[in-house]
C-alpha cells in the first residue's frame, strides 16, 4: 500500500511539473485564437470567445517563404555535422593518434566560447569564402559550430563500441574508411538521431547568427521573420503568437516521430561520459 502511494504522488508531482511546462503552450495556442480585440493582459488566461484562424493565415503567409529557408539551411546543415561529428568522434575513439587528446580538448573548447565575441571574424570569414549574406554561410557556420558537440557525442558513443571489431577488420585489410563504412557507420543510429534531433533544434531556434549572417530579408530563416513581426507602433499579439507556434512545429513533429528513438540513443550511451 505504501509503494502504491509513494507510486500516486510521484506521479502527481509529474503531471503538475507537465501542466506548468505546458503552460507557454496553452497561452500561445489560445492567444492565437483569440481576435485582436480580445487580446488583453488581464484576459491572457481566458479561452477564446470562438475559433479565429484569421491570425494563423495572417501569420503563415508572413512566415512562408522564412520557413521554406530554415528548411533549407537547417537539412543539409544537421546532415554535414552530423557526418563530420561521426568521423571525428571515430577517429578520436578508434584510431588515436599522438595528441588526439589534445586535439579533442581544443575541438570542445569552441563549445564554450561566446558566439558574440566571434561575430566580427566570423563575418570576414564568410565574406571571404563569398557565402556572407546566403543561405550557405547560415550552414558553414553551423556545420562549424556544431562540431564539437557533435564529437562528443559520438566520440562517446563510440566508446561503447568493442574495438576488437575495429582490430579484426584491420587484420583483414580494411582501411580506416572501409571499416567506418561496413562496421562503424552502420552501428550508429542511435547516436545519428540523438545528434540530428539536437543540430535540428538548435539550428532551427537560432537568432544570432541568422540575424548577422542574412541581412536579405528574402533568405532570412523563421525565427528572424518572427521578429520583425512586430509592429513598431502597435503589437498584434495574436499574430506573433500564431506565428510562434507555427515556427515551433517542426520541431514539436521531430521529437514526436523520433523520441522514442531519442530516448534509446540516450540509453545506448550516446551522451555517457
Amino acid at each position: 500500500m505504501t509503494i502504491r502511494w509513494s507510486r500516486i504522488a510521484i506521479y502527481a508531482v509529474l503531471i503538475l511539473f507537465a501542466l506548468i511546462y505546458l503552460m507557454p503552450i496553452y497561452v500561445l495556442l489560445v492567444t492565437g485564437l483569440k481576435s485582436f480585440g480580445e487580446v488583453r493582459l488581464d484576459q491572457m488566461w481566458d479561452l477564446p470567445s470562438g475559433l479565429h484562424f484569421d491570425s494563423f493565415r495572417e501569420a503563415y503567409s508572413s512566415l512562408d517563404s522564412n520557413l521554406a529557408n530554415s528548411f533549407k539551411m537547417v537539412i543539409p546543415a544537421t546532415i554535414f555535422s552530423c557526418l563530420l561529428g561521426s568521423i571525428n568522434g571515430y577517429v578520436l575513439t578508434k584510431w588515436r593518434f599522438p595528441g588526439s587528446d589534445v586535439l579533442f580538448f581544443l575541438l570542445l573548447y569552441g563549445m564554450f566560447i561566446p558566439y558574440q565575441s566571434v561575430l566580427i571574424p566570423l563575418v570576414k570569414t564568410l565574406q571571404m569564402l563569398h557565402v556572407y549574406g546566403s543561405l550557405w554561410g547560415l550552414v558553414v557556420t553551423h556545420v562549424v559550430y556544431g562540431i564539437p558537440i557533435t564529437t562528443l557525442i559520438f566520440r562517446n558513443y563510440y566508446a561503447n563500441i568493442p574495438t576488437e571489431l575495429v582490430e579484426a577488420a584491420k587484420i583483414d585489410g580494411a582501411s580506416i574508411f572501409g571499416i567506418y563504412r561496413r562496421i562503424v557507420f552502420p552501428l550508429s543510429l542511435p547516436g545519428f538521431v540523438v545528434v540530428a534531433i539536437w543540430q535540428f533544434t538548435s539550428i532551427w531556434n537560432d537568432f544570432l547568427f541568422a540575424v548577422t549572417v542574412t541581412s536579405n530579408p528574402a533568405i532570412q530563416p523563421a525565427t528572424v521573420a518572427l521578429n520583425n513581426m512586430a509592429g513598431s507602433f502597435i503589437v498584434e499579439w495574436n499574430v506573433q503568437m500564431a506565428g510562434a507556434l507555427i515556427a515551433a512545429l517542426p520541431t514539436l513533429i521531430v521529437y514526436i516521430i523520433l523520441g522514442r528513438f531519442f530516448v534509446r540513443g540516450l540509453m545506448a550511451g550516446a551522451l555517457r561520459g
